[in-house]
């Protein structure tokens, strides 16, 4: 008898921590060797990036879903359930499969140590193996190079910003996180650029290693046009609807998914009202997202200073009385994401969050303070006080704006769809 969902994960997280992050392909390759199906058949897209990849791959699932295509999707981390990290056809996959899956990959991985990512990677592709979608998607969970997903050869690879994260693994400097990154590239196969200033000679780096790269800016563009969204390739031009997703950044991150799927169009051919039918229903919570009510509240993963900075845009100029739900998990430069959104918040709520990476919220308010922030900074016992305190502190018209990793928008959730 297989054991169910919950304890399959918690036998993983017991063998290695998922935070125990360990790069590195040949663990999981030695075992791709041995699972049924684990190479994909189907066209792959591999997305990467800082920011923005989970929702380059909803908006690439949304429009082959309007083509008629089935798709899988393979993403991480997940927001409220794991099997959201694992959808067929933009659903997430039944919890019994996920678990055969995993035994899969137990019974073939032998004595090869996969840490969690690796295993959960691998049963991904076994659900993809027996499921046989039209196109598989898939999203880098850290770096590229050295990830586990990397383990697949993309038909097309994407690569939406460069930003300074997660340095203590790839580097202090842009270039070299890049360097990293770029290593989803495939030689003689497109690879979509959405940063418009990538770091100097990375460019040229991938070109001299026969990548074929489209580089926004140079070769793709995208402007608002009459409310549309104008991209431009070539001697091509297409008008189509904003994408569904809240945020100017969302604009970009359009362009490089329509970009990837018209780069596979001999393969997955594609009409143009697809495309426009796609974008306008896009699937991803917590970005952006915003609750109804009296005050209005924000949900965003914004985990680092270019995610901060377009949180910051969104919100706009501090026109009503906003405060902040903030905590986030190790690894993570609080003051840069203070000093990016340093005078939009009249008050900083900061509670503990239940994650083995959870930082002491007195950490947190001690980074904030050296940013500096404006407004006052609380650390308070737990999630539910938080939410609590920003309901009680912030006015009707005001803004509540939960933010700071999946895990500080997971917790909340339920405290927010419960309200009164």
């Amino acid at each position: 008898m297989t054991d169910g969902l919950q304890a399959w994960l918690g036998r993983l997280e017991h063998r290695t921590p998922e935070s125990n992050i360990r790069l590195g392909l040949d663990r999981i390759l030695s075992v791709m060797d041995r699972l049924p199906g684990a190479r994909p058949e189907c066209p792959v897209i591999t997305v990467g990036g800082t920011n923005g990849k989970g929702s380059v791959v909803a908006m690439l699932e949304a429009v082959y879903a309007a083509a008629g295509y089935q798709t899988m999707a393979y993403t991480s981390p997940h927001l409220l359930h794991f099997s959201e990290r694992i959808r067929i056809n933009r659903e997430p996959v039944d919890e019994q499969a996920v678990v055969s899956a995993l035994d899969e990959v137990e019974r073939c991985r032998e004595s090869v140590d996969l840490s969690y990512f690796e295993h959960v990677t691998l049963a991904a592709l076994r659900v993809a193996a027996i499921s046989r979608p039209d196109v598989m998607l898939l999203e880098v969970g850290l770096g590229g190079r050295l990830d586990a997903v990397n383990a697949v050869d993309p038909d097309v690879a994407v690569i939406t910003s460069i930003g300074l994260d997660h340095v203590e693994w790839l580097g202090g400097t842009r270039r070299s996180i890049a360097r990293e990154k770029g290593g989803i590239a495939r030689p003689g196969r497109p690879l979509i650029i959405g940063e418009r200033r990538p770091p100097l000679g990375w460019i040229e780096q991938l070109e001299a290693s026969q990548v074929k790269p489209s580089v926004a800016g140079r070769d793709f563009r995208w402007r608002r046009a009459g409310g549309q969204l104008r991209l431009s390739f070539g001697e091509h031009c297409l008008d189509l609807p904003p994408p569904s997703l809240a945020g100017r950044h969302q604009w970009g991150n359009a362009a490089c998914a329509v970009m990837a799927a018209l780069s596979l169009k001999s393969q997955l051919p594609l009409s143009l009202p697809a495309i426009a039918e796609g974008l306008g229903d896009i699937r991803l919570p917590g970005r952006l997202q915003k609750i109804p009510g009296s005050p209005e509240i924000w949900l965003d993963v914004a985990h680092n200073a270019q995610a901060a900075r377009v949180l910051g845009e969104a919100l706009g100029p501090a026109q009503v009385e906003t405060t902040a739900v903030f905590s986030s998990l190790a690894g993570k430069d609080v003051a840069a994401i203070g000093k990016v959104l340093g005078g939009r918040f009249g008050h900083w709520l900061i509670p503990p969050l239940a994650s083995d990476r959870n930082v002491d919220p007195a950490k947190i308010e001690g980074a904030l303070l050296s940013a500096p922030v404006e407004g006052g900074i609380e650390t308070v016992e737990s999630m539910q006080q938080a939410i609590e305190l920003a309901r009680e502190r912030t006015p009707p018209n005001g803004r509540i704006v939960v933010f700071g990793s999946f895990r500080t928008v997971a917790e909340a959730w339920p405290l927010i769809q419960h309200r009164e």
